[in-house]
């Protein structure tokens, strides 16, 4: 059974502090030098990781949609802050820091629900790989983005000079793809393996049929481009698509369970 559970006073501190650092880095980050820029994003990112794990260690067990999306957006910009030693030219961050203070006072607003005993102790890995998933395919999502962007300034004979050549785009953006794909495969895997532990049925609800629609545009479209090479704007929306489904798949379900019909017991 799951009961809500006012947050921790060092989670709320650490998450409120992130949220402070993605808000100012949005806000000046166009006025700053780019070490000045790493330097912020860096406080930021560590405030958040601090904020998961204190959300996660010292304080009850308890999960749902808000956090998730803090986790999915710490992985992102974790992507990023890679990537962008790799490719200097890149210069999300203004949107990225946005993005992170979003998730991060959603995550405090929405803390999700109290998890007083697990039905395994393997559980939290189900969450990991979902996570991971979410943060893989999120990030299919936002180089999808750039691919797009820069394909349409390539048409107006624009050139782009904070972004990713777009074959590099295009290559990163599947790249991400085929890791989510392998994730989630791992996870809805995993799922079922749990429910067979618990001595549960295999539940088909709207989160493993929304999962089970991302998992298999996902196997079509990376399918397709092996075999048949689909690129473009037409691999570019089946991304959105799939990425769609997984957002409703357990966020989407959450969100409406939590905020609208106030059902976090369920």
């Amino acid at each position: 059974m799951l009961t809500t559970v006012s947050a921790h006073p060092v989670y709320s501190a650490l998450t409120l502090a992130a949220a402070l650092a993605y808000a100012v880095l949005a806000m000046v980050h166009q006025r700053l030098g780019a070490g000045q820029t790493r330097t912020l994003l860096g406080i930021a990112w560590l405030l958040h990781l601090l904020g998961l794990m204190a959300g996660l260690f010292i304080q009850p067990t308890r999960f749902g949609f808000a956090p998730a999306l803090s986790m999915t957006a710490w992985l992102v910009l974790t992507i990023y802050a890679l990537e962008s030693r790799l490719y200097p030219q890149w210069r999300a961050r203004g949107n990225l820091a946005l993005l992170g203070t979003l998730a991060v006072l959603l995550s405090l607003i929405f803390p999700g629900a109290h998890y007083p005993a697990l039905g395994s102790a393997w559980l939290p890995l189900h969450w990991a790989l979902g996570i991971s998933a979410y943060g893989l395919i999120s990030a299919a999502v936002v180089h999808a983005w750039l691919m797009q962007r820069a394909d349409k300034a390539m048409r107006a004979g624009a050139t782009l000079e904070n972004t990713i050549p777009l074959l590099t785009l295009e290559n990163l953006t599947f790249r991400f793809v085929t890791a989510g794909f392998v994730l989630l495969t791992a996870t809805l895997l995993a799922g079922g393996w749990f429910s067979e532990m618990l001595n549960e049925r295999w539940v088909w609800n709207h989160k493993t049929a929304f999962s089970v629609l991302a998992w298999l545009i996902m196997g079509v479209l990376l399918l397709g481009r092996w075999r048949l090479g689909w690129r473009g704007h037409a691999a570019v929306r089946t991304i959105y698509v799939a990425a769609g489904f997984m957002l409703l798949g357990y966020v989407g379900s959450r969100f409406v369970l939590e905020v609208v019909l106030h059902r976090a017991s369920q």
